[in-house]
Formats: structure tokens, C-alpha cells, sequence
């Protein structure tokens, strides 16, 4: 509890509502770091290789075929609209399992009348438009080599299945970027990735249980509760890979994961530029993978005193583990926040611009700022260099008082996107019953944090659709109607900032034309720091002629996957604008065998 005090006590800040934070070139802005971080990691280079290998590994997921980066593989975030949609009820009512999104279905609060929230509704839904995960399962073991996990499958999905046959799940809100995520004090919509990283869960000093090995000068194994601020990203990355519908059967561990991963090639079904920015040196003579283990770079990165030890650990399930299998959490999520820190897309006509070249905006777009930072109030929630008010420097505050005169947790807001009840967002409890929110945490008196949500930055937003948390809106035209109209649902806790602003339709086309000077050209070519691996990504099952699924000999469909190709520190094409990115055509990824790792781990 002294801990999760300490962290609390480092999210209070000046009151809400100082003067909005003036526009800047993200270069001024130093990236954090946490503060004790050179307790774990020995070599800052090492942990980022280990990073981006880890992000970009489709043998991480149970299938065998779902990395992190298979929802953050454009612009940060995810262009699919084939099987994209989730519904927040226990059944859909817009569409259904595996339908391909299309232009006229946004937004998906349809009005007569775009500048008039109290105009005639045409069509609504509390579906959202999520991200394609895996296919329903319980997880049963790894095996030496193998990608693919061990996992029983169970009777048809009562979401996600068509004629009782599974597809893959999807979540049940919207992807945001991961790029210039580092800036950000707490991660998820919902801010459940805490600041403070305990070495396994999302949740911080919130989670009393959250123990690391750590080697004693006898060689046996301590389990200890670490906690790492200024560490977001890295509490956001140990959820996926153990989420039942993103990544993993249900059951599994980042134990588990380590177990597979050690044994393997890293990404040892993917090709890897010989040119990339990070791993092209070690990019296998094959054409696929690295020719460097998981274990060498865990080594390389961290210090010995969480990996060197050859006494085995009781783990998850009261399975038996070594240290480095063990504390694969630690390593996958420091890793994973030491790579996601050099997605900084800080070159954009908007930084040349507020550096002084008076150029490298257009006229329309010098006009659009004018809006954005007056009358449209955008400013007011993302403002600053970064464009959001929920960064690490903006968060050490209670946050603005709303319109009913309640708080709420700075650099989250109530927008009106859907009625409070579709979903609490920040307003929500954590695993351990705890509120997510830290103002309705510390008992400030009367809040508003139901239905509040962290604000994103806009940085590359015209490379990032849809948008909000449900993914309702497919254009920025389409946002700007939604702000211009003041939301869409007037909820109580509705920010006294989104009402109707009266902008004329050149207003709004200026403002888009500003938005658009925030996109860093290296984001949409897909050059350094933004270059990758291959990927091989589902966008939907495969269907007949006559509509109907095509099936596997396992009696689940048969996805159809596009290919990422892998671009070097020059880029490659232009990433894919939204409802684009679909099949078929579908590609056929390489094959799933197991490539043993070079050099594994002792243990792994």
C-alpha cells in the first residue's frame, strides 16, 4: 500500500484549467525514462534489439501467428476492416462476426444532420470497431520448438462464431498508436496500465501479489516486488500476450510465452531487412529471422542478477520454471518500452513549422491552427507538443472540474462518444476492486469520471483511423462534424468544453488540412525508426462463392492473411489508409515450423 500511496501522490498536479499548453516541436520535449531503470537493464542498444524483436514476433501468440505489432502494424495502430467488429452487449446488433466494414457504415452514429446532435437518428450501435485477435481456446502446454502453443478448443464462441464455427475474437474498443505512446503517463483508454511497472501485470503497486526472481549471492532465487515509474508502456505490454481474445488461449503466462520463445529463432517466420535500423545485423543468412537467440539478447540486456541462476522457479499454475523463463515478463515488458521509446515521429511540417520555417505549412493549414487553438478549443485537451494533456509532465494533477462539478483524473475526458453505461472507460475498477481512476481512488469528494477516456495524442490522426475508443468515426472530417455538434450524447460528465461551435465548412476543411501537417513522413513510409520485420496479418475468414465460411480440417475457419513485407531503415510503400487493407486477395505466410534458437537458454 505504500507504494501504490508513493504513486498516487505523484499523480496530484496544480489545479486544471492553467493556460493551455502552447504548441511545440516534439523535439523539445525530453522522452522519459525511468528513473532507476539502470537497476535492470546493463545495455540500453541490447534491451531496444530485444525490444522490437519480442514487438514484431508472430511466434509470441498462442496461434503461432499474432505478434503485438499484428494490431500496431500501421501508423502504430490497425487499418483492418474485415472481422474488426466487437460488440460491447453479449451480442451484436450492427453487422456480425467476420462482416467487412465499408464507408457508408460510419459514423456509427449516423444523424440527419452532422452539426446537429439533436437531429433525427438515422442508425446507432454500441458495437465498436476493435482489433482481430485469435481464435477461442484454453491453453494446455508449450512444446520444445513448436510456435504454436498447446490448446484445447471448447464449443462454438456465443460471439464469435457462424454457424458454429469459431473466428477469431475481436476487443471491444479501438487500437491507439503506439507511436509517441512513451509520452504518455498511463496507457489503455481506460489508463489501467499504471505509470509504475511491477515486473508482471498492468496494474502496478495496485496488484499485491506481483513478484520477480532475483538471483541471490548463494545463486538461489528471491522473489521480490519491484516497482519502475515512468514505466507505462512497459505495464501495457505484458497484457496482450496473456489475453484471451489479443494474443493467447486462456490460461497461459508470460512464463509460458518465455518458455516457447527462448527455445525459437527469433521471429524465425518472418523476414528481416538486412537494412533495418535495429536488428539488420543480425538478420539470418535463411531470409528468416534473426541468427542471435532470445537468450543472448536477454543476456546482452539485462543484468545478470535476473537471469543467472540455474534454480528453478515455482511459477503460474505451480509450474516449474528457470529464472529467465520466469521473469520473462520483466524482460518483455522493459524491452518492449525500451523500443516503443524510439517511436518518436517528431518530424513533421507542424515541427519545422513551429521551428521557425514559416514554409512548411499552408496556408490552409496556418488557418486550421487558428481554429484548433481558438475558437474549435481543440487545444485545451491537446495541447502541447505531443497534442494530448495526458503526458507524464502534464499528469502530477487532479484533473479539470466538468460541467456537473465533479473531477476527474487529468488527461482523461467525457467527450459524449456513447452513453456512460456502454462503457465506464477511466471509470471502471481494477482487478483487485480498486477504481482505475485516481481522483475517485484518493476520495476527493464528487467526481465525474464515468465514461472518461484518456486523450489521444494527434500526431499522424489522418494515418490512424477509425477513431475514439469505439472506433466510430472512419474520416477527420467526420470528427471535426462530431466536435463541431458538441458529441454526440450529453452525458452528465460531459466535458463543459465539447458543446456546438458553429464552424463554418471552411473552418472544418482547414482544420483537416491542419491535422494533416501533424504526419511525420517517416510514420507513412515506414522508414527509420518506423521500419520492421515482415508481417503476416488476418484480415477476416475466408468465404465461398455463396458466402459461407470456408473451414480448416479443425472445423474452424480459415483466415485470410495479408502481407506486411519487411522495409529497411529507407521505408518502403505508403502504410494502408483505413478500409483499404482486406482481402482477398490473400497471401500465404511462411510456414509454421519451428526454427530451435542458435544458442537457447539454459533452461528455455
Amino acid at each position: 500500500m505504500l507504494l501504490l500511496s508513493a504513486a498516487l501522490v505523484g499523480a496530484q498536479a496544480p489545479p486544471a484549467h492553467a493556460a493551455d499548453p502552447a504548441l511545440a516541436p516534439l523535439s523539445t520535449v525530453p522522452v522519459p525514462v525511468p528513473a532507476d531503470i539502470a537497476r535492470y537493464i546493463r545495455d540500453d542498444i541490447a534491451a531496444i534489439r530485444l525490444g522490437k524483436s519480442l514487438f514484431w514476433d508472430m511466434q509470441a501468440g498462442s496461434d503461432g501467428r499474432t505478434a503485438c505489432a499484428t494490431c500496431h502494424f500501421n501508423a502504430g495502430a490497425d487499418a483492418r476492416s474485415q472481422n474488426q467488429i466487437g460488440p460491447r452487449g453479449p451480442s451484436f446488433d450492427f453487422k456480425g462476426p467476420n462482416a467487412t466494414l465499408t464507408a457508408s457504415d460510419f459514423p456509427l452514429h449516423k444523424l440527419s444532420d452532422p452539426d446537429d446532435a439533436a437531429s433525427a437518428v438515422i442508425s446507432d450501435t454500441d458495437d465498436v470497431v476493435g482489433s482481430q485477435g485469435v481464435f477461442p481456446s484454453k491453453f494446455v502446454d508449450v512444446f520444445d520448438g513448436d510456435p504454436v502453443d498447446g490448446q484445447s478448443f471448447g464449443p462454438p464462441d456465443p460471439q464469435f462464431s457462424i454457424g458454429g464455427h469459431d473466428v477469431r475474437r475481436v476487443t471491444k474498443r479501438h487500437t491507439p498508436s503506439t507511436i509517441n505512446a512513451v509520452f504518455n503517463f498511463r496507457q489503455f483508454w481506460d489508463g489501467r496500465a499504471q505509470n509504475d511497472f511491477n515486473g508482471v501485470t498492468p496494474f502496478g503497486s495496485r496488484d499485491p501479489d506481483a513478484r520477480v526472481g532475483r538471483v541471490r549471492p548463494d545463486g538461489g532465487v528471491d522473489k521480490v516486488a519491484i516497482n519502475v515509474t515512468d514505466a507505462s508502456l512497459a505495464s501495457q505490454a505484458v497484457s496482450p500476450p496473456v489475453n484471451p481474445t489479443e494474443m493467447s488461449a486462456d490460461g497461459r503466462s508470460l512464463s509460458d510465452v518465455g518458455r516457447k520463445l527462448l527455445a525459437l529463432r527469433p521471429l524465425g517466420t518472418q523476414a528481416v531487412s538486412p537494412t533495418d535500423s535495429v536488428l539488420g545485423a543480425d538478420a539470418d543468412a535463411s531470409g528468416l529471422g534473426l541468427s542471435i537467440s532470445y537468450g543472448d539478447l536477454i543476456r546482452s540486456a539485462f543484468k545478470p542478477e535476473w537471469w543467472d541462476s540455474a534454480a528453478r522457479v515455482s511459477g503460474p499454475g505451480n509450474r516449474e520454471y528457470s529464472l529467465m523463463q520466469f521473469n520473462f515478463s520483466l524482460f518483455w515488458g522493459l524491452a518492449i518500452q525500451a523500443y516503443e521509446a524510439t517511436l518518436v515521429s517528431d518530424q513533421a511540417p507542424i515541427d519545422q513549422f513551429l521551428a521557425g520555417d514559416r514554409t512548411a505549412l499552408s496556408d490552409q493549414a496556418q488557418e486550421g491552427m487558428g481554429v484548433f487553438t481558438g475558437k474549435g478549443a481543440c487545444s485545451k485537451c491537446h495541447g502541447g507538443a505531443v497534442f494530448t494533456n495526458a503526458t507524464t509532465q502534464d499528469i502530477r494533477a487532479d484533473g479539470p472540474t466538468d460541467r456537473s462539478g465533479g473531477e476527474h483524473d487529468r488527461g482523461f475526458e467525457n467527450i459524449g462518444v456513447r452513453p456512460d453505461a456502454d462503457d465506464p472507460g477511466n471509470g471502471d475498477k481494477d482487478p483487485f476492486g480498486k477504481p482505475l481512476s485516481i481522483t475517485r481512488l484518493t476520495g476527493q469528494g464528487p467526481d465525474g469520471v464515468e465514461g472518461t477516456f484518456k486523450v489521444s495524442g494527434l500526431r499522424n490522426v489522418e494515418l490512424t483511423a477509425p477513431y475514439f475508443h469505439n472506433g466510430g468515426q472512419s474520416t477527420l472530417r467526420q470528427v471535426v462534424d462530431f466536435y463541431n455538434r458538441g458529441g454526440d450524447f450529453d452525458n452528465p460528465e460531459k466535458s463543459s468544453d465539447v458543446k456546438p461551435l458553429g464552424l463554418k465548412s471552411s473552418d472544418k476543411d482547414a482544420l483537416v488540412s491542419f491535422m494533416e501537417s501533424l504526419t511525420d513522413p517517416r510514420v507513412r513510409d515506414q522508414s527509420a525508426p518506423f521500419d520492421h520485420p515482415q508481417l503476416f496479418v488476418p484480415v477476416g475468414e475466408r468465404t465461398a462463392a455463396d458466402g459461407a465460411l470456408e473451414l480448416g480440417a479443425d472445423d474452424r475457419a480459415v483466415d485470410c492473411f495479408r502481407q506486411v513485407p519487411a522495409t529497411g531503415s529507407d521505408g518502403g510503400s505508403a502504410v494502408a489508409p483505413f478500409l483499404s487493407f482486406t482481402g482477398p486477395p490473400c497471401d500465404t505466410p511462411n510456414p509454421l515450423r519451428g526454427v530451435r534458437a542458435s544458442t537457447p537458454a539454459p533452461g528455455g
